[in-house]
């Protein structure tokens, strides 16, 4: 069992061994809480740094898993469709995410800088008009308009649990600093969606809620991904691609490094893929050739290797030219319920983005 393995099992399971590794780990998981604590009266007392650009945050408040690339790309997506000319503001962890957002949203600026305040800044000299923050509710010193925050239906498990005893980087009152908290889902049912829901709204009463699911879309062979000269990453002429149908009744091998494989697995399944193994590794994992001939060697014989666009953008530069096809599933961000909120929270962004170029001009 690797590392990421065994930190889903100490945070998910109920297992006895589960929870006495939680119960060890409880007392750093208080202080680390006190420290949170401390951390957010400093910053409710002083105001955030001025903002060259108005800023919207796309965060949460657990590690990883929550869908924030696919659905910060489409804030920008409706953004741009809106007239304006975002940027793309990221603390630059692995490798991965910025070119997720060169394939999702070409021509868009990406910039990862863990200052965020100087991330706007170079947002603004290449020409951007607002930013959309990747991972930014915790980082408060940059200002910003509108914090969307998003909980994952599909590992809610109904405990909140602070670092390192589980996956929570706050309390799950935190959520009263949000402008709109969007509950996204892959293949979580109605009812641990509803009690996502009843628990957001305990602890953050009068905050909008939002639903939206992250759909499978069409399959793309990995190959079809080239980095451009300028370092982003550009989808190439389709060579080959099926719609989700395809899956049905197929054997396949998954690979991923993403904060929550499970679900991405179950939506496989639920496609009714055939799942010969999946291989899981850690969050922003890089592979080498050595690992990515493993997998294709084990999948041979089978209709190929499903992964994430987000490991495809690694995986496919070291994927064996004689194995089975790696494809990657895309996937669309589809607001059930809350369209109001979101629709809100980007207005603020451009009401902001106007009111600066007319101060500018």
């Amino acid at each position: 069992m690797d590392s990421s393995a065994v930190v889903a099992f100490i945070w998910q399971r109920e297992a006895p061994v589960a929870r006495v590794a939680r119960a060890l780990l409880a007392p750093v998981a208080w202080a680390f809480g006190a420290v949170v604590a401390r951390r957010n009266a400093g910053y409710d007392r002083a105001p955030a740094a001025s903002a060259t650009l108005p800023a919207l945050s796309v965060g949460n408040l657990t590690v990883g898993g929550t869908g924030k690339t696919p659905f910060a790309a489409w804030c920008v997506q409706h953004l741009r469709s809106r007239g304006a000319h975002p940027s793309i503001v990221m603390r630059g962890v692995g490798d991965d995410e910025w070119r997720v957002h060169g394939v999702l949203n070409p021509g868009v600026s990406v910039i990862n800088s863990p200052d965020r305040v100087a991330g706007i800044l170079v947002a603004r000299t290449r020409g951007a008009d607002c930013v959309v923050l990747d991972d930014a509710f915790q980082h408060r010193r940059a200002a910003r308009v509108a914090d969307v925050v998003l909980v994952s239906a599909d590992s809610w498990t109904g405990a909140v649990r602070l670092l390192p005893a589980g996956p929570f980087r706050e309390p799950l009152a935190s959520l009263r600093r949000a402008h709109v908290v969007v509950v996204t889902v892959k293949a979580a049912t109605s009812a641990r969606i509803d009690d996502v829901v009843v628990a957001v709204r305990r602890a953050a009463p009068g905050v909008p809620i939002a639903v939206a699911r992250l759909v499978p879309g069409r399959l793309h062979l990995a190959l079809a991904l080239t980095a451009s000269p300028a370092g982003s990453q550009r989808p190439k002429r389709d060579l080959l691609s099926h719609g989700p149908e395809w899956l049905a009744a197929r054997e396949v091998s998954v690979v991923s490094a993403i904060g929550d494989p499970a679900a991405f697995e179950t939506q496989l399944r639920g496609l009714g893929a055939a799942l010969r193994k999946c291989w899981r590794f850690a969050d922003h994992h890089t592979y080498s050739a050595a690992e990515a001939t493993a997998i294709a060697t084990d999948a041979s014989g089978s209709s190929g290797v499903i992964c994430t666009l987000k490991d495809a953008v690694k995986l496919g530069p070291v994927w064996p030219r004689e194995a089975p096809p790696l494809w990657y599933l895309s996937q669309s961000v589809v607001v059930d319920r809350g369209v109001e909120a979101l629709d809100q929270a980007l207005a603020r962004l451009l009401a902001a983005r106007a009111a600066t170029t007319l101060t500018a001009g």
